[in-house]
């Protein structure tokens, strides 16, 4: 694995009975970058997400996560290692019993040393970096809007630092305006915090918006990889129609362009 990369898939596998849904994929996310994951409905991009941080078994493959091989791990490497990414699923995975500051605490509780002062200051401080204001912290998942839940989980996400973080099709479902305001602010984070981003979506703004490179798959693996110009370069035909269809046509602007 070269210094550059925070993550490095090779040769995965990931086969559900007689249906593989990846064979033989390459990939990397490079340190301090914004990687967007696209491709077309079945080609498995959040199977992927969830191959990397370990909640699916490959049947082939090597990942490593800086620089650690993630499956030759032992049990305390790896909850080491998962303390230095963050995730972020797409319908925030919130607690539903838990306040918003309750929620962000949950991976802090892990923190030894930590007082309990001291976790609920840290827990309203990430609250406030994704975005949210003061009076969200009391308020239950329930008592949210779409936009406000993303950003909750977004908070969870960065409660331990994270040097990596995964983002599960953040913008899904949100309005134009609020797609663009996290766009943003994932911007902002990842200058801020020098954080590598691995971010899944079939968003064309969010692709404009905030990605460094973009990572398509299709045929099971992946397709191809590089800037959104060279994305529009490319002839294959999904790969055409995705980034120069119908729905390319508003991100296709130019004050996306100079976004």
């Amino acid at each position: 694995m070269t210094g550059d990369n925070a993550i490095e898939v090779r040769g995965l596998r990931n086969q559900f009975g007689d249906h593989v849904v990846h064979d033989d994929l390459d990939l990397d996310l490079r340190r301090g970058e914004i990687l967007g994951v696209v491709g077309g409905s079945g080609t498995g991009k959040s199977v992927l997400l969830r191959s990397i941080v370990g909640l699916n078994q490959t049947r082939h493959g090597d990942i490593r996560v800086l620089g650690q091989n993630i499956g030759s791990l032992t049990s305390a490497e790896r909850e080491a290692l998962e303390r230095r990414w963050g995730v972020m699923f797409q319908d925030g995975a919130l607690f539903s019993s838990l306040t918003v500051r309750e929620n962000v605490e949950v991976p802090l509780r892990a923190v030894r040393d930590l007082s309990d002062s001291d976790r609920i200051g840290l827990a309203e401080l990430k609250v406030a970096m994704a975005g949210l204001p003061p009076n969200a912290n009391d308020k239950y998942p329930s008592e949210l809007s779409g936009g406000m839940r993303k950003r909750a989980g977004l908070a969870r996400a960065l409660a331990l630092d994270p040097e990596i973080l995964f983002l599960d099709e953040p913008t899904a479902g949100l309005d134009p305006i609020g797609a663009d305001a996290f766009d943003r602010l994932i911007v902002e984070l990842r200058d801020a915090l020098n954080l590598s981003v691995f971010l899944v979506t079939h968003d064309l703004d969010t692709l404009h918006t905030c990605c460094d490179r973009i990572a398509v798959l299709a045929e099971k693996k992946v397709l191809a990889t590089g800037t959104m110009s060279e994305m529009l370069a490319i002839d294959h035909p999904w790969v055409h129609e995705y980034f120069h269809g119908p729905r390319a046509r508003a991100a296709m602007t130019p004050d996306h362009e100079d976004a």
